[in-house]
């Protein structure tokens, strides 16, 4: 019996992304799976490029919102168009190639024995490229401050490349998920563990943007700061 490949979509959110978002779209079209281009309303012309390769492209989609609300937000958006539209496998990933597309077909194949699979930087044989010391303090202290309080061996808590089942986004209750920034990437790794989901993490390597400018803030962190405990408060109550 021959089974099917599953149906892949990657969520691909944008803002301001004019000089990445087509060479990154036409990157995973080849891949063969689907694309969903999440833009937040960018002043840039962003969304405009985005639906000329709809267009073009078989499996290119664009979701438009009206304003910039985050990155969770977009997230969540794009979960419930993908899921909405059949897809098995859900792929959260950055626009500016700090996610390499090589690695795309990795983070899938490692789900035949996982529901979340993370591409993780700390995981041996991961690692970041062109960071200065500031950034890789932030990054890894920040995995490292979930980890502890939460209380997980998740390596990568706040790395934003992911491979996730349908299952998992079915169980989880996004209504109940407000974080915005890298916040948002350490709620959904810890509900899904807290629902006995299998994760696993398949090392990359991080290279920071080239083309576009960061999206990183002093707000993103703090949010993450007083997040992470607010969640592990939560569980110990039982609510989730």
């Amino acid at each position: 019996m021959i089974c099917a490949p599953l149906r892949v979509t990657v969520c691909l959110p944008t803002y301001n992304e004019r000089e990445n978002v087509e060479r990154m779209v036409r990157a995973l079209h080849g891949l063969g799976v689907s694309v969903l281009v999440i833009d937040d309303s960018s002043p840039d012309g962003t969304g405009e490029i985005a639906d000329g390769l709809a267009a073009e492209l078989d499996g290119v989609s664009v979701l438009h919102r009206a304003k910039k609300e985050g990155l969770g937000p977009a997230y969540l958006a794009g979960f419930r168009r993908a899921l909405d539209d059949g897809a098995e496998l859900i792929m959260e990933m950055d626009c500016d190639f700090s996610h390499d597309p090589a690695d795309v077909q990795r983070l899938i194949a490692a789900a035949d024995g996982a529901d979340l699979v993370l591409g993780s930087r700390y995981a041996p044989g991961g690692g970041t490229r062109n960071w200065g010391l500031l950034r890789r303090f932030i990054s890894r202290g920040g995995s490292l401050y979930a980890q502890i309080i939460l209380r997980l061996h998740v390596r990568d808590l706040t790395g934003g490349f992911k491979c996730i089942r349908r299952a998992v986004l079915e169980a989880l209750p996004l209504d109940e998920i407000h974080s915005k920034g890298y916040a948002f990437q350490i709620e959904t790794t810890y509900r899904a563990t807290r629902k006995g989901f299998r994760v696993r993490e398949v090392p990359i390597t991080f290279v920071d943007r080239v083309e576009g400018g960061s999206k990183m803030s002093r707000a993103i962190v703090v949010e993450a700061v007083w997040k992470v405990p607010a969640l592990r408060l939560a569980a110990l109550r039982g609510r989730f």
